[in-house]
C-alpha cells in the first residue's frame, strides 16, 4: 500500500489516543490526528478547542481553533476562561495533544522564539493555551517532524514544560499531569524513560533505519531494546485521511 511518512506519522499519533475519555486538541498536526483518532481508534473521543468548545464532533476537519465547525455536536460552548478554569483546571481533561517548533531530549517543548528572546532569529506564535495543557493535562503526547532542528539537546525557550531537567524534577512543581508520554514523529516514535525521563526511541517507521534517526537528532539519542517497528497506516486510515481530513494534502503529503 503506498502512503507518506507524513500520513503514516498521522495514522500512528492517533492510535495513541486509543481509550482516551477527553482531548484537548492543539492546532495543525494535532488537529487532524485527534479527528481521524474519533473516526477510527476511539470514537467515543470528546475534543476539546481553546476557543472554548467542550465535546465536539466536528463534521469536517476544522481549519483553525476558531472554525464554526468545532461546535458541531459540542457538549458545550462557552467563553475561553470558562474552558480552561471550569474544564481543564478541574482536572476534567485526560490527554493533551500538542505540536513543537522545538522539543528537547526531556520533552520540554518551545513555540515561542527560535534564538535568544530578546533578540531572536524567528519569533515563533507562543503558548496560546499549551503550558495550561501541558502542566494541567494528565497525559501528553506531541507530534512534530523529525529534524536536528526541530530536536535540538536543549530547547531555546521552554513555552510548555516537559519533564525540565529529568528525573523527578517535574514532581517537584507539583503540577497535576504527568508530563509527555510520546513524540510521534515521521521516522520514529520516542517515549520516555522511567527514571531519567530521557527520551528514547521506542519503534522505527517501516524502512527507516536507525542511523537516519541519529542523523536527525542533535544528542546522542538511545535506543530501546527491543527496539518495535510502527504498523503502516491501514487502507481505512488513508481512506479517511485522504477523502474525509485532507483531501487537498495539506498535512498530509
Amino acid at each position: 500500500m503506498n502512503y507518506t511518512q507524513n500520513e503514516l506519522m498521522i495514522a500512528a499519533a492517533a492510535r495513541e489516543l486509543q481509550g482516551a475519555r477527553v482531548a484537548f486538541v492543539g492546532v495543525g498536526l494535532p488537529n487532524i490526528v485527534c479527528n481521524l483518532a474519533q473516526r477510527s481508534h476511539a470514537p467515543h473521543l470528546e475534543l476539546v478547542y481553546e476557543a472554548g468548545v467542550f465535546g465536539a464532533h466536528p463534521a469536517r476537519l476544522p481549519l483553525s481553533i476558531g472554525d464554526p465547525t468545532i461546535v458541531t455536536g459540542a457538549s458545550a460552548v462557552c467563553s475561553m476562561s470558562d474552558l480552561f478554569q471550569l474544564y481543564l483546571q478541574r482536572g476534567l481533561i485526560d490527554v493533551g495533544f500538542l505540536g513543537a517548533a522545538q522539543i528537547d531530549r526531556f520533552g520540554n517543548v518551545n513555540t515561542t522564539v527560535i534564538g535568544s528572546y530578546e533578540n531572536p532569529k524567528v519569533r515563533l506564535p507562543g503558548s496560546g493555551g499549551a503550558a495550561e495543557i501541558a502542566v494541567m493535562c494528565e497525559r501528553i503526547f506531541i507530534i512534530t517532524r523529525l529534524s536536528k532542528r526541530a530536536f535540538p539537546e536543549r530547547v531555546d525557550f521552554i513555552t510548555s514544560p516537559g519533564h525540565l531537567e529529568g528525573g523527578t524534577s517535574r514532581e517537584k512543581l507539583r503540577v497535576r499531569g504527568r508530563g509527555p508520554e510520546a513524540v510521534i514523529t515521521d521516522l520514529c516514535i520516542l517515549r520516555f524513560d522511567e527514571t531519567t525521563k530521557e527520551m528514547l526511541v521506542a519503534s522505527l517507521h517501516p524502512n527507516v533505519t536507525a542511523d537516519q534517526v541519529r542523523e536527525n537528532i542533535a544528542w546522542d539519542v538511545r535506543f530501546a531494546q527491543p527496539l518495535s517497528e510502527t504498523p503502516p497506516p491501514t487502507e481505512e486510515e488513508i481512506r479517511l485521511i485522504r477523502e474525509e481530513l485532507d483531501p487537498q494534502g495539506l498535512y498530509s503529503r
